[in-house]
C-alpha cells in the first residue's frame, strides 16, 4: 500500500477514536486504562501514526462502549 493512503486511512481511523472518546468526555489515560493499552499508543493511533491490530481495535471499541462495527462505520464515514 503506498504510504499516503496508509496515512489517510490510519488518520481517519484515528480521529474516529478520538471523537468517540471526546463524546464520552474520556481523556486518553483513561481511555488507555479502560482499554489496558498505554496513554501514548492511544495518542498515537489517535494521531494516526499506528496501524492498530484488530485486537486492540476491540479493546478500544469495547472501552468505548461501541461495538467494533460502529467504530468502523464511524471510520468509513471519514475516508
Amino acid at each position: 500500500m503506498r504510504n499516503q493512503e496508509h496515512l489517510r486511512i490510519c488518520t481517519a481511523f484515528g480521529k474516529a477514536i478520538r471523537q468517540a472518546r471526546v463524546i464520552r468526555g474520556l481523556s486518553q489515560e483513561k481511555l488507555a486504562e479502560f482499554s489496558d493499552l498505554n496513554r501514548t499508543y492511544i495518542g498515537d493511533i489517535e494521531r494516526g501514526k499506528r496501524n492498530v491490530s484488530l485486537v486492540n481495535m476491540q479493546k478500544i471499541a469495547t472501552a468505548l462502549d461501541l461495538k467494533l462495527s460502529d467504530l468502523i462505520l464511524s471510520y468509513e464515514e471519514r475516508k
